[in-house]
């Protein structure tokens, strides 16, 4: 076997207090925050003289984490934030959430924009995109069939 877990997903962000909100009012936890430089990052990132701040966060069964960076620098190079959810590429972090509709109304309240509708599949889950900060596109899915 090659892997044994997955880590974490990265998002680079502009505003890393917002996010660090954001993602805090989902019901992750901040695990750690720290800035990251030196010879080792650079190398890792093939960015010379890198310079970046960021935030671990933690979903509350401890099993996955994403890590939110602020590039102090080089400059950002690309701005994918406002594409379309059919770009390629990443397109977005699916959180399995207890009930989406309190869900949505403390993420709206936080600057979220529903991208289309919740929509329904079949009697198993509600689903829907969102916008978070920056225009991060976060998928929300809440079972509600088939022991849920």
């Amino acid at each position: 076997m090659s892997v044994k877990r997955m880590d974490n997903v990265g998002i680079v962000v502009e505003d890393l207090d917002a996010a660090i909100e954001f993602f805090t009012e989902l019901g992750l936890d901040l695990e750690g925050r720290a800035p990251v430089e030196g010879h080792w990052a650079d190398g890792v990132t093939g960015l010379k003289s890198m310079r970046v701040e960021i935030a671990m966060m933690r979903t509350p069964d401890g099993h996955s984490r994403i890590e939110l960076s602020r590039f102090l620098a080089p400059p950002v190079a690309a701005d994918h934030r406002g594409d379309p959810v059919n770009s390629l590429g990443y397109l977005r972090v699916m959180f399995a959430v207890e009930d989406i509709d309190d869900t949505l109304a403390r993420l709206i309240k936080r600057g979220a924009t529903l991208v289309g509708e919740v929509a329904q599949y079949e009697n198993i889950y509600r689903l829907c995109y969102i916008r978070g900060p920056e225009g991060i596109l976060i998928g929300l899915a809440q079972q509600i069939g088939l022991g849920s």
